[in-house]
């Protein structure tokens, strides 16, 4: 895999050493990560799988389905900086593997709602629980790999997000419509215990089988330590350590907040209400519906790690993300001309997911261009944060929307004329330091 040419301090050190350290660590460290990623994910987007046999079995309104999807955000925004700060404190290990045991219980307590608040207040629950997850991974591989691997280390992490819409979607599909009845469960609450059960035993993993520095790691040498530790301090020389303060205060960091928030919007939009569409276009049981669903997802994953790769080799982030958001508003745009006709519906979809589904991971690598230390820690949660409202707003909206006219299509060339938005905002507005390429810093 191709890396940047290395410069002093590091000077000498041989190219295929460095490559195979950072190979050894992704190896330990990314199959674990993407696996608890994946369970995260598919915690935030089962509800979209399971919304026609529980609006049928509970009598919920779109309006209803929309507010406790959102209640989920709710929760986790709430507590994201926090966790993240405390995370900081405890060691990722530690907080990572009581993130996934508590959201894990919590996400299987979903078989026993009977009334819309029993939903609301769940949900609310679940989002508090699984607080700080993504964010603390994300800060988790700043310490771990240097900024000119970091586009194609997150995108793996991210195709785990994809994976659940490849794998998730199906498997989802048939289990509500395969165990519907089965010990007098409906399948909606299959598909929850399916969500949360194993997220018990990922949990334990993560306390085992991760460390939380490169200094504990017993599985390198010293050689190797000494190695990927002074990469990563050669790439964060220009990088202040600030608080949470102070990392609101750098130029740009609110700006890619914003950036976020109207990305997450357009991401919301497709985990919520895709499945939603390709039932209305398909007429389509829960499995068809399922496996149609995975097609945006896997253009996604495909788009994610080509991207990767392609940002690190040029070290020019803010464009590509930027590209991507416009292949997500064509894509918006095209599934609200075509909202009733499956198979240019599924195209319109397909850019959708190559798009806002590959857009995340490359996104991750702005904000370790600003900060540093407990300031990255409650940074990328507060962007995360502060993102996360755009799941608030997403659901809610279309779901209104859907209510009042019958028809989606208004709320998708919204979401379109968003991701617009934050194309140019990363075009045009974006500071000196984040546009800093980053390939040979």
């Amino acid at each position: 895999m191709p890396i940047a040419t290395t410069t002093a301090p590091l000077a000498g050190v041989q190219d295929v050493t460095e490559r195979s350290v950072v190979r050894k660590a992704a190896w330990r460290l990314m199959p674990l990560i993407m696996v608890c990623y994946m369970f995260a994910f598919f915690d935030r987007i089962n509800i979209s799988f399971a919304k026609f046999q529980l609006q049928s079995d509970l009598g919920f309104s779109n309006v209803a389905y929309g507010l406790g999807a959102s209640m989920f955000v709710v929760g986790y925004v709430i507590f994201e900086v926090p966790s993240n700060l405390f995370l900081y404190r405890v060691g990722a290990r530690r907080w990572i593997a009581r993130i996934m045991v508590s959201w894990g219980i919590a996400t299987a307590l979903m078989v026993f709602i009977t009334t819309e608040w029993h939903f609301y207040v769940l949900r609310f629950i679940i989002g508090a629980m699984e607080a700080g997850f993504a964010p603390g991974i994300l800060y988790y591989l700043t310490l771990w790999f240097p900024a000119s691997f970091r586009g194609r280390v997150t995108s793996f992490m991210f195709v785990a997000s994809a994976f659940s819409g490849i794998f998730g979607a199906p498997v989802a599909g048939l289990i509500l419509g395969g165990l519907n009845g089965v010990a007098g469960l409906a399948g909606w609450q299959w598909l929850f215990l399916a969500g949360g059960l194993p997220c018990l035993i990922l949990g334990a993993l993560v306390f085992f089988r991760l460390d939380d520095r490169i200094e504990d790691a017993r599985w390198l040498s010293r050689a190797e330590k000494d190695l990927l530790s002074a990469k990563i301090a050669h790439h964060n020389r220009d990088i202040a350590d600030h608080s949470l303060w102070g990392a609101i205060k750098q130029p740009g960091f609110l700006l890619i907040a914003l950036v976020y928030f109207l990305l997450q919007v357009g991401s919301y939009g497709l985990n919520f209400w895709g499945p939603d569409l390709i039932k209305t276009a398909s007429g389509g049981q829960a499995a068809s519906v399922g496996f149609l669903t995975a097609i945006p997802y896997i253009c996604g994953a495909i788009s994610m790690v080509v991207i990767g790769r392609l940002s690190d080799a040029s070290g020019e982030r803010p464009k590509f993300v930027a590209g991507l958001a416009i292949a997500a508003a064509l894509g918006f745009f095209a599934a609200g001309l075509f909202d009733r006709q499956i198979v240019p519906l599924m195209i319109a979809l397909a850019l959708v997911g190559s798009g806002i589904v590959a857009s995340i991971p490359t996104f991750w690598t702005l904000p370790a261009k600003l900060v540093t230390g407990a300031g990255a820690a409650g940074g990328i949660a507060l962007i995360n944060t502060l993102g996360q409202f755009g799941g608030i707003v997403s659901p809610v909206a279309v779901g209104w929307v859907k209510d009042l006219t019958g028809s989606t299509t208004p709320a998708l060339y919204g979401i379109g004329i968003l991701c617009l938005v934050a194309a140019g905002l990363l075009i045009f507005a974006m500071p000196e330091s984040l546009r800093r390429n980053d390939r040979n810093p």
